[in-house]
């Protein structure tokens, strides 16, 4: 057990229970101590962390998997990544000083992922989750919330010391959108409590003036804000699990997005006699024909037998069709108000929430939210490979130019990810990279006028390897899915294999390659060595 913060004296290693009991321990000393409320990331509570943490490490290599079966051997290297990912803030990320945006808290929108991405400061303010107006049980909730905020960001005042010019620039973008969307809750308080009223007050002045300190500072911030190709090589092999290096990522990149560009261009020669998509132009056409894709989805993916459609899949993906917007319209409402079935293969985000509510996954430890976006090879991999298998499997056979917009999306994802490597790597600026992945985006639709572009790359930024993960998740998906075919042969049935895809849970991907066909692949191998 966990006494005072502290790894003591494990029983003897080698059971997976020892790992479970390990693993629960991790979870509290992961977390930053409470001072007042609030979660300290000062400089002292920040070393004795990353000092204590080497016991940590000690406690977990003492514990022997190898005999274990091979999904018990994939959560202890689960845990094991989670530890190198704590590893790897103290030594170089070090968000609570490089990173303003670590201390936004406030947030409107829901996250389509298991937990929000990129490094924040624990104790978000989830607005979307609250009905308004406020019961005063939901008020008093808010408060207790809202009043440690200012409290936060008078601690970012001392712990932010970094030097990173993108990483300022965009944190304190950031702040001030935080502002924006406490001004937005002071209007949505119509009976709520004065003192809430007055709280949330108090934390748009903390917020505004910790803006105004960052701003003061940004003259000052120069250096560039990525890590480096030695760091995110280590980070891709310890924390996020991928089994590439940077440099094969940037060359399996510029494949993804050559092979989009050129396949996009024969479907434009293949359709060049069809009528262009005249996209969505009213609200009442968006509610029946995102409606409608609901419907046609969820029917194709019974019909064809590709997974096992539960009852709780239908609702989930009607509740993020959204509202119509005359514009303008970013990248992904072009794709969205063309073909609106595209996207919502893209939603299979939304089943991955659903599932978690209303299945087990079947481990103690995949119970749990993983860390550090660790899961992200599998959640937008598996989004991002899902739109182009749904379109070979026949669903856009009845809008032959619904295929181009598959490519177009593959040829996004392919330029922003080569706008992160290049901006880990320190040869693009965050401005560069975003003017780079619009260059790349056909059609123009991808434009440095919207908001879009630089807040994917920020968040790329800030949380290195998430830019790749929808592409090299795909590939490993895509691995995955033709290595048990081979090993099933006339067995291999699709709904039988997404069904064992999707039990086994939010994992990355490699080492969910690992578990389904019972063998590691020779990459993850060398990875694990």
């Amino acid at each position: 057990m966990l006494v005072g913060g502290s790894a003591h004296a494990a029983p003897p290693p080698g059971r997976y229970e020892d790992l479970v009991t390990f693993f629960r321990d991790w979870r509290v000393f992961q977390k930053p101590k409470l001072v007042d409320g609030v979660p300290d990331y000062g400089a002292a509570a920040m070393a004795a962390q990353q000092k204590e943490l080497e016991t940590w490490k000690k406690r977990l290599a003492a514990i022997d998997p190898s005999a274990w079966p091979i999904p018990q051997q994939v959560d202890y290297q689960i845990v094991r990544a989670e530890l190198a990912g704590l590893d790897f803030d103290h030594r170089v990320l070090k968000p609570w000083a490089n990173i303003p945006s670590f201390y936004v808290t406030v947030f409107w929108e829901e996250s389509d992922q298991p937990a929000r991405e990129g490094p924040y400061a624990p104790g978000a303010l989830e607005l979307w989750t609250y009905q308004y107006p406020l019961s005063a049980q939901v008020a008093a909730e808010i408060d207790a919330k809202v009043r440690t905020i200012p409290r936060l960001l008078a601690q970012a005042k001392v712990n932010l010391t970094g030097n990173g010019h993108d990483l300022w620039l965009y944190g304190t973008k950031a702040l001030q959108q935080q502002s924006a969307d406490l001004r937005l809750l002071g209007t949505k308080l119509v009976g709520a409590p004065a003192s809430l009223k007055t709280d949330v007050d108090k934390a748009v002045k903390a917020t505004d003036a910790l803006t105004a300190w960052l701003e003061s500072k940004q003259a000052s911030k120069t250096a560039p804000s990525g890590i480096g190709v030695e760091n995110y090589d280590w980070y891709l092999k310890h924390v996020q699990l991928v089994p590439y290096t940077w440099a094969q990522l940037v060359a399996i990149m510029e494949r993804e997005l050559a092979r989009s560009q050129a396949l996009l261009a024969m479907e434009e020669l293949k359709n060049a006699k069809l009528p262009e998509q005249v996209p969505v132009a009213s609200a009442d056409e968006h509610d029946k024909r995102f409606n409608a894709a609901v419907t046609e989805y969820m029917a194709f993916l019974r019909d064809h037998e590709i997974l096992t459609v539960k009852d709780y899949m239908d609702p989930a993906m009607r509740a993020r069709i959204g509202t119509y917007s005359a514009g303008p319209r970013e990248f992904f409402t072009e794709v969205d108000y063309r073909d609106p079935e595209v996207m919502r293969t893209h939603g299979y985000h939304w089943l991955d929430k659903a599932w978690m509510v209303h299945e087990k996954a079947p481990t103690p430890i995949r119970q749990e939210v993983l860390l550090y976006n660790i899961f992200n090879t599998r959640t937008e991999g598996n989004a991002t490979g899902w739109e182009e298998m749904m379109m070979q499997a026949g669903m856009f056979d009845a809008r032959p130019r619904s295929r181009e917009l598959v490519y177009v999306l593959v040829a996004e994802r392919a330029a922003r990810a080569l706008g992160e490597l290049f901006m880990q790597a320190n040869l693009m600026t965050l401005e560069q990279a975003s003017a780079y992945a619009c260059a790349n985006t056909p059609r123009g639709w991808l434009g440095m006028q919207g908001n879009l572009v630089r807040s994917e790359q920020e968040l790329y930024l800030r949380q290195p390897g998430y830019g790749q993960s929808y592409l090299i998740g795909k590939i490993e998906i895509e691995k995955l899915l033709a290595e048990r075919r081979a090993q099933l042969g006339d067995k291999f049935r699709m709904k039988a294999f997404m069904d064992e895809f999707n039990a086994a849970g939010l994992i990355p991907a490699s080492l969910l390659r690992w578990e389904l066909t019972g063998k590691k692949s020779p990459e993850l191998a060398r990875m694990l060595e």
